[in-house]
């Protein structure tokens, strides 16, 4: 395999993509941590949701995780600070960016394949001088993710109440960048 085959890049999400990453938060596995039920909404809510203009009113920027041409996952990042509905309420850095994501395919867990794209990510987010630190708040029963994001330079800090319930906070600083 080639390394550009073999290499994770992103790309913006777009409204046409909708469909699929409606079909993709539906798959036990993701649902498992990331929405439950509330991942059964059909494809009208997800698109007033995810849409780009929705998206963009919220500040976050969510995008495609592609391994060559093959999309291999999802993921998003937004500013901490501001972001509103009970999140990261006590945030004062305006550098630091959330992020959340997935692997689309059941059958790639456990292979090293998160790791990799979540490094991807970080990278990406670290080539903007801007961001200070990178959070994310993983269920402290997702033990997988957990794993995943400390093999990607991700530490614990401390245990946390989301408006999701309880979390696992778990931060990468530049200093620790890939």
């Amino acid at each position: 395999m080639s390394e550009d085959a073999d290499r994770i890049v992103f790309r913006a999400m777009r409204d046409a993509d909708l469909p699929v990453f409606h079909e993709w938060i539906r798959r036990p596995h993701v649902r498992e941590w990331w929405g439950g039920d509330d991942a059964l909404v059909s494809l009208d809510e997800i698109r007033a949701r995810y849409s780009s203009r929705s998206l963009a009113l919220d500040n976050v920027h969510a995008y495609f995780a592609l391994m060559g041409e093959r999309p291999i996952g999802w993921a998003q990042w937004y500013v901490a600070l501001g972001a509103g509905g009970g999140w990261w309420e006590d945030e004062t850095d305006p550098g630091v960016r959330g992020i959340d994501q997935f692997l689309c395919d059941a059958t790639t867990l456990g292979q090293g394949l998160g790791t990799r794209m979540v490094r991807a990510f970080v990278s990406m987010l670290f080539a903007d001088s801007e961001v200070t630190r990178i959070q994310t708040d993983p269920s402290p029963d997702n033990a997988r993710a957990i794993r995943c994001y400390a093999k990607a330079g991700f530490r614990e800090a401390r245990r946390i109440v989301t408006p999701d319930g309880p979390a696992l906070l778990m931060i990468h600083e530049r200093t620790g960048a890939p």
